[in-house]
């Protein structure tokens, strides 16, 4: 399989197979805590080439500073994708968040994701196994749905990502020292250890992209 045959590459190398085998590529980024890892490899790899944000309205002020922090830093080629107006209006006046956190995430994520995602071969994200039970389980590139994901990171440990962003002098995500170890929407986030700061006191530990 593709996946196992990627298995022994280092990431650089996975991700110029994808770039070389596939004709649309789809990158996105949350600006998390350890977005620069994927954004700083990619800039290498493949300047210039264009990378998806999706502007759910409910960033952090310090993650839209970070945002233009990394994207002059790098010389990303970034591109906003934001939710259907009139909808995120709704779930503003509604604080769906506190309703329906998961409709909230379909309206303000999942639809404006899966309309870019409609114009692509392949989308290539920068989650990591050790993240949660979930993404342990993915591999490198699998089809979910007819749909193409790689995850050129998925077997990194913490100490490898720690170990890159001190190699390189990369920036970390200023809510970091303030104990945010995942980053979301500001309704849905709180200080907290891996995933635990994510929708805390709900089963929901995912915003449904993945």
């Amino acid at each position: 399989m593709l996946s196992d045959s990627m298995a022994g590459k280092v990431v650089e190398a996975r991700l110029a197979h994808v770039f070389n085998s596939f004709d649309n590529v789809l990158v996105t980024t949350s600006f998390g805590t350890t977005s620069a890892l994927l954004l700083h490899i990619i800039s290498r790899v493949r300047p210039g080439h264009p990378i998806h944000f999706i502007n759910t309205g409910y960033h952090f002020d310090k993650t839209l500073d970070y945002k233009e922090k990394l994207t002059r830093r790098l010389g990303l080629n970034l591109v906003e994708v934001y939710p259907e107006e009139w909808r995120h209006d709704f779930t503003e006046r509604d604080e769906t968040w506190n309703k329906d956190p998961d409709f909230c995430c379909q309206i303000n994520k999942v639809e404006p994701l899966e309309r870019i995602k409609k114009e692509h071969d392949i989308w290539v994200s920068g989650l990591l196994g050790y993240q949660s039970n979930q993404r342990s389980q993915y591999r490198i590139i699998e089809e979910q749905s007819g749909v193409y994901k790689c995850y050129p990171l998925i077997d990194w440990s913490k100490s490898l990502v720690e170990d890159y962003f001190a190699q390189y002098g990369l920036p970390r995500h200023p809510l970091e020292p303030l104990g945010y170890e995942s980053i979301g929407c500001t309704h849905c986030t709180k200080p907290g250890c891996g995933r635990g700061g994510r929708w805390p006191g709900q089963s929901k530990n995912e915003c449904g992209l993945h």
